[in-house]
């Protein structure tokens, strides 16, 4: 993989750049980017050696180039990249991506830009173009374009419509890429002229549909078979239905290529004149001519400057793809907000981080009535509905993800990770749930390398669900081991998912009945431990009994993990140590353990890295305490490594140690 340093292009870019714009001089993630790449930037006037940098052809770029003509110093410009962020810029949300261009511009088609010139170049390179293939495949898959604020539930029109795609007016992009406002109307009678007997679909510009920026159509362009389209659907999804594209010189005209579409173009756009488009104003100095997969390598690998936000560092376009696949969860989960009940109080900030501002009610009924009423959804704790409660908002059950915190949630640690789930919960074998529902479909693109990537950290890394400090373990008795986890009696996960045993104790005399000659090792869970919740111990039929351990490394000194429903089977799986089950959890049944308790008969056969994407990055959603943001399950794994971020906090340490006070006082009112 090529490292940032090949991937610049920041060859005749001075050190230190000056400009003369307040505009440039508030913008932080710039001067990040920058400072980060190895450059200054600077209010004021250069001095010899040094650079003037401007913002592509905006209104007050004149000033720069002035200031560079005057003082005979090379001119930079800066523009986003094509990954920026959920909402346009306009709505003050920084990039993640910039083209910083020491030749043009890349919307400028009177002069080369730098991306012109590597697009000019020999890409024939086979590793970065099966990079390109797999990474455009997972663009289409994740919906993701330039601005994400769309909504992909929303329905398309039937599939075999011409797509015209409208932009705002006056943007730099059409009269630098040598065409005008009139050109909109050609486009439209072009569409119209080349496919008679077609639907013609208007697609508007999302700053039009956001009243930010007026488009160039309107309803009085509408009529007959024309259709003015102003749903915030996906552009993937419109580009997938559509049987031809008409562009000025629109980013959809370059996401069209990559659905495999040739677009008529009437601009000279970046992606026009490679042999991919059908240009109306040919542009003679672009001779090569690219497949799709080379035009997303110079666009989209080579040329910019990726920006890693919650690492605060440059990145691959792959890392952006992550970020970006995290927050557009999050957004589509929570555009329009949510009502959550069966919430604990001190869970609730936590909450408001994932989730965005939140209204709190104790009754699932009267949150569901709000929620209905306000046209918001319903969060809800898994297990906290009421019985035979049918919600009428769209609800989502809420749980505690698969890697939780450097600490328990029973001692009041924030959690880094929670699932969401639209049809049932994981530990929940009575009906499918969303995980269920993922693992019938085939691995997205990218998921096996993504998912084996993961499989080696975790085994490197040693994390778990809790990911606890432990004294190194004692010395083990040699034989066949077996490890035995103990968990929580009256866990939902037990309740709902155990077979015929449900208890430790049982789980203890079935094992020792199937292997007498073994040895069985007893961990009880932490939160028995503690004394925060019930289990019961051991009965003195386990060898030994290790209350406090690291998980990773029991797994790594014994043979096999026998479990009613717990997670350090889920654990032991991705560290290669066989499993039985005798429960019903939710990675029993997928043909990866031995299960001796019944399972669904709907769950499907898996790969052990289809069960790891789907448990660890689709359904899970996380948050990066450091950052403030929803963030990939790589970053939180960075943050349970270094502990970054993770405190506790003194208020939470006190209520849990309250909490456990009140616990050992139980049985005055039983």
């Amino acid at each position: 993989m090529d490292g940032p340093g090949r991937k610049l292009g920041l060859t005749g870019v001075p050190r230190r750049l000056w400009h003369q714009n307040l505009s440039i001089a508030r913008n932080h993630r710039l001067h990040r980017i920058l400072e980060l790449a190895g450059h200054e930037l600077h209010l004021g006037l250069p001095g010899p050696g040094d650079g003037v940098l401007v913002w592509g052809r905006s209104p007050t770029a004149w000033r720069g180039e002035r200031l560079a003509a005057r003082r005979g110093c090379p001119l930079i410009r800066v523009e986003d990249a094509f990954l920026r962020s959920i909402h346009p810029g306009r709505l003050g949300e920084a990039p993640l991506g910039l083209l910083i261009d020491p030749v043009g511009v890349h919307f400028d088609s009177a002069a080369p830009s730098r991306l012109e010139q590597l697009l000019a170049e020999d890409l024939q390179n086979s590793n970065l173009l099966l990079r390109a293939s797999q990474l455009i495949e997972r663009i289409r898959h994740l919906h993701l374009s330039k601005y994400n604020n769309f909504d992909i539930a929303l329905p398309v029109p039937e599939p075999g419509f011409v797509l015209v795609v409208d932009q705002t007016r006056g943007d730099a992009s059409i009269r630098h890429s040598g065409a005008k406002a009139s050109d909109f109307a050609a486009l439209l009678d072009a569409a119209c002229r080349d496919y008679p007997d077609r639907r013609i679909l208007i697609r508007t510009h999302p700053e039009t549909s956001a009243r930010l920026r007026p488009g160039h159509f309107g309803p009085q362009d509408a009529g007959g078979r024309v259709t003015l389209f102003t749903d915030p659907v996906s552009p993937h999804a419109l580009l997938a239905g559509a049987a031809a594209v008409y562009t000025v010189s629109s980013q959809m005209g370059f996401e069209a290529i990559l659905h495999g579409h040739r677009p008529h173009v009437l601009g000279q756009p970046f992606y026009a004149g490679w042999g991919l488009t059908q240009d109306a104003r040919p542009l003679p100095r672009r001779t090569a001519r690219l497949t799709a997969e080379q035009l997303f390598a110079g666009a989209m690998i080579l040329a910019p400057l990726w920006y890693d936000p919650c690492r605060d560092r440059l990145c691959e376009v792959e890392d952006v793809i992550d970020q970006l696949e995290a927050e557009t969860r999050a957004f589509r989960e929570d555009r329009r907000g949510h009502v959550a009940a069966g919430m604990r109080l001190w869970k609730r900030p936590h909450l408001q981080h994932f989730f965005g501002p939140l209204r709190f009610r104790d009754d699932p009924v009267a949150a569901d009535r709000l929620a209905a009423t306000s046209g918001r959804g319903l969060l809800i704790w898994a297990g906290k509905e009421p019985p035979g409660f049918q919600p009428k908002a769209p609800c989502l059950r809420v749980e505690d993800g698969f890697l939780r915190s450097r600490g328990l949630g029973a001692d009041l640690v924030p959690p880094l990770s929670l699932v969401t789930d639209d049809r049932g919960i994981y530990y929940d074998p009575s009906r499918p749930s969303r995980l269920d529902d993922i693992l019938s479909r085939p691995m997205p693109p990218g998921g096996e390398v993504r998912a084996a990537a993961l499989i080696g950290r975790l085994r490197a890394g040693g994390f778990s669900k809790y990911n606890l400090p432990a004294p190194p373990l004692p010395p083990l008795p040699p034989g066949h081991r077996i490890l035995v986890p103990g968990q929580v009696e009256d866990d939902a996960s037990i309740l709902r998912g155990a077979g015929a045993v449900r208890t430790n104790l049982d789980l203890l005399r079935a094992v020792r009945e199937a292997n007498p000659s073994a040895v069985v090792i007893y961990k009880p869970h932490p939160d028995v431990v503690a004394g925060l919740r019930a289990g019961g111990m051991d009965g003195g039929l386990a060898d030994l009994v290790i209350e406090r351990a690291d998980p990773a490394a029991l797994l790594g000194a014994v043979a096999e993990v026998w479990t009613m429903t717990s997670l350090l089977g889920f654990e032991a799986l991705v560290r290669g140590v066989p499993v039985t089950c005798l429960g019903a959890p939710f990675y029993a049944g997928r043909g990866l353990t031995r299960d001796l308790g019944a399972v669904p008969g709907w769950r499907d056969k898996v790969s052990l890295e289809r069960l790891v994407h789907a448990a660890l990055v689709e359904y899970p959603r996380y948050w990066d305490p450091v950052s403030k943001r929803a963030c990939p399950v790589e970053v939180v794994l960075d943050r349970l490594e270094s502990g970054q971020g993770l405190g506790a906090g003194a208020v939470n340490r006190g209520l849990a140690k309250l909490q456990g006070w009140l616990a050992g006082w139980a049985w005055l009112w039983r």
